[in-house]
């Protein structure tokens, strides 16, 4: 096993300690509780539901021990270390794009915080990587497999801020 860093904002931090307590707490007392009622059908060769029961514990055993290794080797970045004066994780980059002339907002954060849905991008994803260390008014070209588009940054401040 290594020991990679995971790179997280103090949110991201916050959110993972989160899930891990719910697993460990809630989650394993209701497994726990379903495992007891799956034995009281008897037979526990042909129990369905004792063995999806025993599955469900056992993926949840699994989250628990990657969650447990994430915070051991988490780096988080902290607010007040944060350079609004170039794009970098812990920034929320307000961006043009050239081709459609379209503005957005994305957040840069580390692999394990990114979700496309709310516009929370890695710094190792495509975009996030050709955003990396430009300042405003700078232009970032960004390759795809479907090709090369190019996104102007407008204005560069921390999560959380307008």
């Amino acid at each position: 096993m290594t020991n990679e860093q995971v790179i997280l904002t103090k949110d991201g931090l916050l959110e993972k300690q989160e899930k891990l307590d719910y697993l460990k707490t809630v989650r394993r007392a209701e497994i726990s509780e379903q495992i007891k009622e799956a034995r009281a059908f008897g037979d526990l060769s042909e129990n369905a539901e004792y063995d999806e029961a025993k599955n469900e514990q056992a993926r949840v055993e699994t989250e628990i021990a990657r969650l447990e290794k994430l915070l051991r080797n988490a780096v988080v970045v902290e607010e007040t270390e944060v350079d609004t004066s170039v794009v970098g994780i812990g920034t929320s980059v307000r961006i043009l794009d050239m081709e459609y002339n379209e503005e957005e907002v994305y957040s840069i954060v580390g692999s394990v915080e990114a979700d496309a849905d709310k516009k929370r991008i890695s710094n190792e994803s495509p975009v996030g990587a050709a955003l990396m260390g430009k300042k405003v008014g700078e232009t970032a070209e960004v390759s795809t497999p479907a090709g090369t588009f190019s996104l102007k940054v407008i204005d560069i401040n921390k999560l959380g801020q307008a």
